[in-house]
């Protein structure tokens, strides 16, 4: 799955692409990748490994490598073997795989931004916020 986030476009789909030859590149896509796959954030990983969030977010901005250790705990949060964090068969390699990550994260996005509209509408109705008119203009 490509990392594009919903003010995103295919620019910075092909920019991850294009760095995606470093150790550190395909530990964090891999991460990140997982991540969404389990439907964890960084601090609930964070908490699955005994870290801290800000460990975690350096290492899937690639300024930090962990310890063979916490790789193998990072593995185990994740649900997969230590050497699949190293995997390259998670990148999107063909125009076709590219075009699939690509639509799977737009509906995740388009996902998460409805889903957080939906809620914050519930509250506002809630405490009686919302007026009929607000509730059309969704």
């Amino acid at each position: 799955m490509a990392v594009v986030n919903s003010k995103g476009n295919l620019k910075i789909l092909q920019a991850k692409i294009q760095d995606m030859t470093s150790l550190r590149s395909i530990l964090a896509f891999n991460m990140k990748l997982q991540r969404r796959i389990l439907g964890i954030t960084q601090a609930k990983l964070a908490e699955k490994v005994n870290t801290s969030t800000h460990y975690i977010g350096m290492i899937e901005s690639k300024k930090k490598f962990p310890t063979p250790e916490m790789l193998e705990r990072i593995a185990a949060a994740l649900e997969i073997d230590a050497p699949d964090l190293f995997s390259t068969k998670t990148y999107p390699l063909t125009s076709d795989r590219t075009m699939a990550n690509f639509q799977e994260q737009i509906i995740f996005d388009i996902t998460q931004v409805v889903s957080s509209r939906v809620r914050e509408l519930e509250q506002d109705y809630q405490t009686n916020e919302t007026t009929p008119e607000d509730k059309i203009n969704l």
